[in-house]
């Protein structure tokens, strides 16, 4: 049998505004718990929420970039459930008439472009959070309840974890593209949920659908969609099924948990929310927030390969993240190289960012650093080896290339004749590796060549010891 999983997506998306959605309390993370609240996001009777324009203008950018239909009608509506960490047992979020209908992103597979289909984007706040502590008691904070969401609801479009990982990469870099979120999983800054059956190709028997909520990292996600597809397969062969669960993800265990039956929108009897009249937005203001938004990775990514002939794979790479992608244009006002400064900036600076984990604009390497060391490598003066190790130092130190390859002696050498006589000394050590060389053995040659290296303390010109001890050689 052949079986197809069908995915679909439900991301929350904290947004950065400086205040919450409904009252003036700040927006912030990390702060002492229950510091950030006042009688409107604590749900107290008598409080009255106004809803925060700021909160508008970030949910339109969102939509804008999705390339969703934004509604000219905002009106929102309230969510009832009992939790303890929604106190009003409602939440205020959208129903019927999201703010955003629609909407759509690419994401490159190796043999095509395919679309994801949105749903619809609408805005709703978030919950308390709760916190379990080792002697079992659960506390409450509600510093996060208030904070401004939006929920991207996407159509059942993906069906594997690749593409989910795909789709949600995008996601988070157009997000941060536009700065309406810091879309931090480790602060709650993205959250995902996903929605995932098979079907039976040969039968067209399906599985019925699980939500596994509140998948913090991407990683979980792609766990978390590789286990559940291997449990609905087994369910469909065993002849069995389960009602529409809610399920979570327990990393310790590396399976995903039944938490309860699958609520249905009835459960949660929405009602329009009184307290929020609606509230009208003209094509004028959306047009006006369209022109802020900056290029989007899609469009950078394409004149990146335009301008600079980049490949389509280190276009996209270079473009995943603003700030990468700013860097590297940076750089090259300082060094007329596109291809050098995008192989070191994916291979030698990525790798450091990520051993480190931290993101370019944290780190000590600067555009003109980068762009000075790498003219020191392309101009000859010190070695390919050598400019990887003082691009180390300069992201432990700060200090300038030219600082480091001064003060450690690192110049390359290429002057011949100080070279010869270490050529010749090599040469004088190892008749054997020369015997082994004529007699066909090419690894004698990189073994020379190191032994040159060595001696000169990696400083020799490589290209220059080559020719060398070919030359040398044959003399002999």
């Amino acid at each position: 049998m052949t079986y197809k999983t069908i995915i679909g997506l439900e991301i929350h998306v904290e947004l950065s505004t400086k205040h919450k959605i409904f009252c003036n309390c700040p927006n912030e993370f990390g702060a002492e718990a229950n510091t950030l609240v006042c009688p409107t996001c604590l749900g107290l009777p008598g409080s009255m929420p106004i809803l925060n324009k700021e909160v508008l203008e970030y949910a339109i950018k969102a939509g804008i970039a999705f390339n969703g239909k934004i509604s000219n009608l905002i009106k929102m509506d309230r969510k009832h459930y009992f939790y303890s960490d929604l106190p009003k047992g409602y939440q205020v979020s959208q129903a019927e008439v999201p703010f955003c209908d629609g909407g759509y992103l690419e994401i490159e597979l190796e043999s095509e472009t395919k679309k994801i289909n949105l749903e619809r984007i609408h805005i709703e706040e978030d919950t308390g959070k709760q916190i379990h502590s080792e002697e079992e008691e659960t506390l409450l904070d509600f510093n996060r309840s208030g904070v401004p969401l939006i929920e991207i609801v996407t159509k059942p479009e993906m069906n594997s974890a690749e593409e989910a990982k795909l789709f949600l990469d995008k996601l988070r870099a157009t997000l941060k593209y536009i700065e309406v979120s810091n879309v931090k999983m480790e602060e709650g800054s993205l959250r995902c949920d996903v929605n995932i059956n098979v079907v039976d190709s040969e039968t067209g028997k399906k599985s019925i659908i699980a939500e596994i909520k509140n998948l913090n990292s991407f990683r979980a996600v792609v766990k978390a969609i590789e286990f559940e597809e291997k449990r609905h397969i087994d369910l469909l062969e065993a002849d069995k099924n389960t009602e529409k669960e809610t399920r979570r993800w327990d990393e310790a265990k590396g399976e995903t948990i039944l938490m309860r039956k699958k609520a249905g929108a009835s459960d949660y009897r929405f009602v329009v929310e009184g307290a929020i009249p609606p509230v009208r937005i003209s094509d004028e203001w959306i047009e006006e927030i369209k022109t802020t938004l900056p290029e989007l990775p899609q469009d950078k990514k394409t004149r990146f390969m335009d301008s600079f002939g980049l490949s389509s794979y280190d276009a996209g790479v270079l473009t995943q993240s603003k700030d990468l992608s700013e860097f590297f244009e940076e750089t090259l006002k300082y060094i007329d190289d596109s291809k050098l400064v995008s192989n070191w900036i994916m291979g030698d600076v990525l790798r450091r960012l990520n051993d480190d984990e931290i993101e370019i604009q944290e780190s000590k390497l600067s555009p003109k650093a980068l762009a000075d060391l790498l003219l020191l490598v392309r101009d000859d003066k010190i070695n390919n080896n050598t400019g990887k190790k003082v691009l180390k130092e300069i992201f432990d130190t700060g200090n300038s290339p030219e600082k480091i390859v001064k003060e450690k002696g690192l110049i390359q050498i290429s002057d011949e004749g100080e070279l010869k006589k270490i050529v010749e000394e090599v040469l004088n050590n190892n008749e054997q590796s020369i015997i082994d060389f004529k007699n066909g053995k090419d690894r004698a040659l990189g073994f020379l060549v190191g032994q040159v290296m060595k001696a000169s303390r990696g400083k020799a010109n490589p290209q220059l010891v080559n020719k060398m001890l070919l030359e040398m050689m044959e003399e002999r």
